[in-house]
């Protein structure tokens, strides 16, 4: 029995798009024929908690993730995830608020990491994500230092997220950018890098560097899929 998995996407539209075709195809190569999942898909404007991000207005953004994942629960999703790095910074809220299984994007990448045998990493994302504690605190519980871009560097990654991919803007010089930023975390002593933000595999991926990458929202989305194939009781 397929259970139903509640997307809390717009975040943006983009990235989102991407997720529902990843938990597709996985359901397709699991099952053939003409097997799909079983998503709700909650679907914010993303301008407006744009808004409430740039002006530092946090807690009523996580009222708006707690609304959102508590209507999919009501609406008969069986475990949710958000479709984004950025806004797991309220996701022990949403999990609190909810009786199903919110599947944490951060935990997904550690245990992938790890099984590459690596402990240092670098991060790339929004400057919420790669500034805030709350990814290198989680990255932290699993014995993972995390290395972030120079200021500089971050305000770059940032630019292109928001100003770019976000607006469906895929740059060549964009993604030399990127590839340069990921070298200098190499230099560092970056392991590999995380694509901490779910827009940027629409720019980069790892055939275009040379330490490995991690795809957030790759190893979200077929996780998650791989719980909802799960027989009920092996999803908690």
């Amino acid at each position: 029995m397929m259970k139903k998995i509640g997307l809390i996407g717009g975040l943006s539209w983009e990235s989102t798009a991407d997720y529902y075709k990843r938990i597709n195809e996985y359901v397709k190569n699991q099952y053939g024929g003409l097997h799909s999942a079983k998503c709700l898909v909650y679907s914010f404007n993303f301008h407006e908690v744009v808004e409430l991000q740039n002006n530092g207005r946090w807690q009523e953004a996580t009222e708006e993730m707690i609304t959102a994942a508590q209507s999919l629960e009501k609406a008969g999703a069986e475990l949710v995830i958000i479709c984004t790095n950025t806004m797991h910074l309220m996701a022990k809220e949403v999990q609190e608020a909810i009786s199903i299984p919110l599947i944490h994007i951060v935990d997904v990448i550690a245990e992938s990491i790890k099984s590459h045998g690596f402990s240092k990493i670098g991060l790339l994302g929004t400057r919420f994500t790669m500034e805030k504690d709350f990814y290198k605190e989680k990255l932290e519980e699993h014995g993972i230092e995390t290395i972030i871009p120079t200021e500089e560097d971050r305000a770059i990654v940032h630019h292109v997220i928001y100003d770019e991919l976000c607006q469906g803007i895929v740059c060549p010089n964009s993604k030399a950018s990127y590839q340069a930023i990921i070298e200098r975390l190499a230099s560092r002593g970056a392991e590999g890098v995380i694509l901490g933000c779910t827009e940027i595999p629409l720019l980069i991926s790892e055939h275009d560097t040379l330490i490995p990458l991690f795809d957030s929202t790759k190893l979200h989305a077929e996780y998650a899929t791989k719980l909802a194939l799960l027989p009920k009781e092996q999803v908690s």
